[in-house]
């Protein structure tokens, strides 16, 4: 197996996957990894995150910069000259401060807003399916009418946010702070059945689906 044919593997991907797929196959991947939504007392487990990460960090960006050459010669690219490994998720980068800003209606599908400031921002029926919003701030944030199936809200901070009518299928909430949140009318369930991730989810004084009060 070649080292190009290697990273493919790595990130689940068929040989001459876009720019697009490798994006999209890299952020599930880590979604699924994340070292946060593993127990902070299993070693073994966050020793297997880690190395995973680092595996699809390496992979993704081998990956891209032969589909960038192959795009500007419009040849096969060569395969990947072997570096050493990157840190197992890309280092922060500097986020402006967003809060209080309009993004009502918006298209924010598939976007990394992991750690942005977006406190008492609008985004009053916005598209955030498949946002990858890890860490972020939304206190006070208007999301109301907003779509936020599979979204990834890991440890984000949600309190007093409006998220009235809010669809929340599939969304993973663990660890995210909702102290007095207003869920009112929110898309949780399917029939009987839960769809939302709340494992660690800080709920007190929030205003749930059916209009009761979370103690």
């Amino acid at each position: 197996m070649s080292e190009l044919e290697r990273y493919y593997k790595v990130l689940e991907l068929e040989q001459g996957a876009t720019l697009e797929e490798i994006n999209q196959a890299y952020k599930d991947l880590v979604f699924v990894w994340h070292p946060d939504r593993i127990p902070k007392d299993n070693l073994r487990l966050q020793q297997k995150a880690q190395d995973k990460l680092k595996a699809f960090n390496e992979a993704r960006d081998k990956l891209r910069s032969s589909v960038d050459k192959y795009n500007s010669t419009q040849k096969a690219p060569p395969p990947p000259q072997k570096t050493s490994s990157a840190s197992y998720y890309d280092p922060p980068k500097p986020n402006p401060d967003l809060s209080g800003k309009d993004f009502s209606r918006a298209n924010l599908s598939n976007k990394d807003l992991s750690g942005r400031n977006l406190s008492y921002a609008n985004l009053k029926g916005a598209d955030l399916s498949d946002t990858f919003m890890h860490k972020v701030i939304l206190r006070g944030a208007d999301l109301s009418e907003a779509n936020l199936f599979r979204a990834n809200l890991l440890l984000a901070d949600l309190r007093e946010a409006n998220l009235r009518s809010t669809n929340l299928i599939g969304a993973d909430l663990s660890g995210a702070d909702l102290r007095g949140a207003d869920l009112t009318g929110a898309r949780i369930r399917s029939g009987e059945r839960l769809l939302v991730k709340l494992i660690g989810t800080n709920l007190a004084g929030a205003i749930m689906p059916d209009g009761s009060i979370h103690s």
